[in-house]
């Protein structure tokens, strides 16, 4: 019984994550301050299997609208007690400088390993992304995120402080595009609610040089 709930709010996380893949009116992407906004909603199938739902917005320094995403994973935890496989397929929208609206098409593979390091709780996560974009030529990226979370709490709110790195390869022969540093805090907001606020730091290799943005970013994951 349990398991046809569960199968059942699937079906209900489903059709709002296809309702929600209809693009949104978007504004210039710029560089500079910015707001990313993530929330997920995690769903254990059973002891092997989860699945995750996850919609991103990103907001530029004036404001408007320029990214958003929705993401659906399949997630297997049986293939050892420190690795998850992940499946997923990711849809984009964005709209460049030059008032360009865009959609791709991003299946992705992720292998994830966790790891303590003394008493930091470490994790690498790898991604295998196909990029099919509408504007430009199909290809293959690699991205590695290197995360640890730190063994301190701070204040009663329990708050959990971590760092991260993301490196972003183009593997059309382009090579390294972009790097993303992570500085938060993730907490538990209610019993099956975490969320987590950041800052990032993005360099990314363009045309005329090189493109810097600053965002503070929020995260909620909603666990069921």
């Amino acid at each position: 019984m349990a398991g046809l709930k569960k199968l059942a709010i699937c079906c209900v996380f489903a059709g709002v994550f296809t309702a929600l893949c209809t693009p949104p009116a978007y504004a210039d992407d710029k560089s500079g301050f910015q707001y990313w906004s993530t929330a997920n909603v995690v769903i254990d199938i059973n002891k092997d299997w989860k699945t995750v739902f996850e919609e991103e917005f990103r907001l530029d320094d004036g404001g408007h609208l320029y990214y958003h995403h929705s993401d659906i994973a399949l997630i297997y935890k049986g293939l050892a007690k420190d690795i998850d496989l992940g499946f997923n397929f990711r849809k984009v929208y964005t709209e460049d400088d030059t008032n360009i609206r865009r959609h791709e098409n991003r299946p992705h593979l992720n292998v994830t390993f966790r790891k303590m390091l003394g008493s930091i709780d470490f994790s690498t996560r790898n991604r295998l992304e196909f990029r099919d974009n509408e504007l430009t030529d199909d290809f293959w990226r690699y991205r590695n995120l290197f995360t640890f979370k730190l063994p301190f709490e701070w204040t009663a709110l329990k708050l959990k402080p971590y760092i991260a790195d993301e490196i972003f390869i183009n593997l059309n022969g382009e090579g390294y595009s972009a790097n993303r540093v992570y500085g938060g805090v993730a907490f538990n907001l209610l019993k099956n609610v975490k969320t987590a606020i950041y800052y990032v730091w993005q360099s990314a290799r363009t045309s005329p040089g090189r493109d810097d943005i600053h965002a503070v970013g929020t995260n909620l994951v909603f666990n069921f």
